[in-house]
């Protein structure tokens, strides 16, 4: 058992160390120092991208504990204050990233343990990508997974939302001189009639989400546009696929091009379907019960509008998979991202306690 003290000077350590994506490293290191020296772990390793994969136990079953390392942009000094730690990636994800290796770490006789920190969730999901891709050893077989994100103690993430990523370019062809507008296109107002045909379109679709997040035209304050840029997100429910929402947009970028003078290209930045795990699975019974015995409370289990690094682990290789972990997600990403020091000490009871409970679980069915 690793005591709160440990705990709490390791995600000091971890938040003081500034993780944008791409730049994971140093924290990689400290990770892997301790998981070979001081927390028990058996093989530990950095991988060609950068992830840190560490493993213990052996047996079944063989669970795979994951979260990321990587942050968005922005540091944040990281003190203490009134219980709370305050930090870039307190909430989102350093926090429950070290929940699940020091749960892992005071976890004994519970199958197969792997653990992966990964790099670049907050990019293009380089890191799970790559895992997943790459034929090693321990993802082999792998029965269940864990992701560390923040759900806050008494609630287990049990769906998340699929994602299309677009970037969209409008040209016009030409352009003039600001004082004759009526000579040339106007490839910004272009954008926004598209933009604004295309949300008719969405708007029908239940629970489906889109924003415009990017916009980029023009090349001088008395010259019309000839083109502009734009990126568009839009979050996919369960029971949709991402095809549907890319074949709305394909016949209508289609029938622009036909139709007008406006000459309109995309790409899909991203593409990743939605996700949602059986409620009846060992691993979610499993959270459950170990939320209870330390919260002495039944946990919600909650579907998020986001996307994340369970979706892509969940469809690819079909088994149960949730996400859990200490911090509220409205301070991620902020100027005053932080965590209950409490919520996170006691999440680490939590996830020990979980393993313990998928173990006798996982075994109790294999004798049915």
């Amino acid at each position: 058992m690793v005591s709160n003290a440990y705990a709490i000077e390791l995600l000091k350590k971890a938040l003081e160390i500034y993780t944008p994506s791409k730049q994971e490293y140093e924290l990689a290191r400290l990770i892997a120092d301790k998981a070979s020296n001081e927390l028990g772990f058996e093989r530990v390793y950095i991988d060609d991208v950068g992830n840190i994969i560490a493993r213990k136990g052996y047996g079944y079953p063989k669970v795979l504990l994951c979260g990321h390392m990587d942050t968005v942009p922005g540091y944040i000094p990281v003190c203490i204050e009134n219980g709370l730690i305050y930090g870039r990636g307190a909430s989102d994800a350093k926090a429950p990233l070290l929940a699940l290796l020091l749960a892992a770490a005071s976890a004994r006789d519970c199958g197969t343990i792997i653990f992966a920190g990964l790099v670049d969730e907050e990019g293009n999901a380089t890191g799970i990508k790559n895992l997943l891709k790459s034929d090693i050893e321990e993802i082999d077989g792998v029965d269940y997974a864990i992701f560390g994100e923040p759900s806050g103690i008494d609630n287990i993430t049990i769906a998340y939302k699929g994602r299309v990523a677009l970037s969209i370019r409008c040209n016009v062809g030409n352009s003039a001189h600001a004082s004759a507008p009526m000579l040339a296109g106007n490839a910004i107002e272009e954008a926004f009639m598209l933009w604004n045909r295309m949300k008719g379109s969405l708007a029908s679709i239940d629970k489906l989400t889109y924003c415009l997040t990017e916009i980029s035209g023009g090349s001088s304050h008395n010259v019309t546009p000839a083109e502009c840029s734009m990126t568009v997100d839009i979050r996919v429910p369960n029971g949709m696929s991402t095809d549907k929402i890319i074949e709305i947009i394909d016949n209508i970028v289609s029938d622009v091009n036909h139709n007008s003078k406006v000459k309109v290209e995309y790409s899909i930045e991203d593409k990743t379907e939605p996700f949602e795990a059986r409620h009846d699975s060992p691993l979610v019974r499993a959270l459950v019960l170990a939320v209870m015995d330390v919260k002495h409370k039944r946990p919600m289990l909650i579907r998020k509008s986001g996307t994340g690094d369970m979706n892509i682990l969940g469809n690819t290789l079909n088994i149960p998979v949730v996400t859990y972990g200490p911090g509220d997600a409205h301070s991620s990403h902020t100027n005053d991202e932080h965590v209950s020091i409490d919520e996170y000490t006691k999440s680490i009871e939590v996830l020990r306690r979980a393993l313990y409970h998928l173990s006798r679980l996982h075994k109790r069915i294999q004798k049915e």
